[in-house]
């Protein structure tokens, strides 16, 4: 079984991600029983029929908004955005937006070409679950969540900079 990092440990992954083959539509392509996260497209086409199944996620692309699943936050135990290249960085404002403007408390899934160089960035603006490529080893990449252990400026994670947290001596200590 895949294994993926979740909430900073490595986690056996149930979810199978269903991409559109060439000749499909999002109109007419077939869902699968089990847990699936589908394309953007696949569920605003489909929305009146996934909708009333608990075990659907919705993957963006990096060229995609979060936007159109707004009224169905709610409702989504899972939300993936893809990363079709590491230097394509895109799905970090994905998910930032998500958290910070649409609210989602669920599952935040970093998919596609996805190295432990990226992880803590984007464990910062929202990501909480991560499917790392598999020719990597997932040891190694959980580790990347711990390589840096401050950081100056605000995001999702810390909502303070690091020249409010830090004490500095008043006047009256220095005389």
């Amino acid at each position: 079984m895949r294994k993926i990092i979740r909430d900073k440990a490595i986690v056996d992954d149930h979810w199978n991600v269903l991409k559109l083959a060439e000749g499909d539509s999002p109109e007419t392509i077939s869902v699968p029983a089990g847990q699936q996260i589908v394309p953007l497209q696949v569920w605003l086409t489909q929305k009146t029929a996934l909708s009333s199944r608990k075990d659907i996620g919705v993957w963006l692309a990096s060229d995609e908004r979060p936007e159109p699943l707004r009224d169905d936050i709610a409702a989504l135990p899972l939300i993936a955005v893809d990363f079709p290249a590491f230097s394509d960085g895109r799905g970090y404002s994905i998910a930032f937006n998500l958290r910070s403007r649409l609210g989602y408390e669920g599952e935040i899934r970093a998919i596609g070409d996805v190295l432990r160089d990226q992880l803590f960035y984007m464990h910062r603006v929202g990501f909480n679950a991560f499917a790392t490529r598999e020719d990597r080893s997932i040891e190694d990449a959980l580790k990347g969540l711990t390589d840096i252990s401050d950081v100056y400026q605000t995001s999702w994670d810390q909502k303070m900079p690091l020249y409010r947290r830090a004490s500095r001596p008043t006047a009256q200590d220095q005389s």
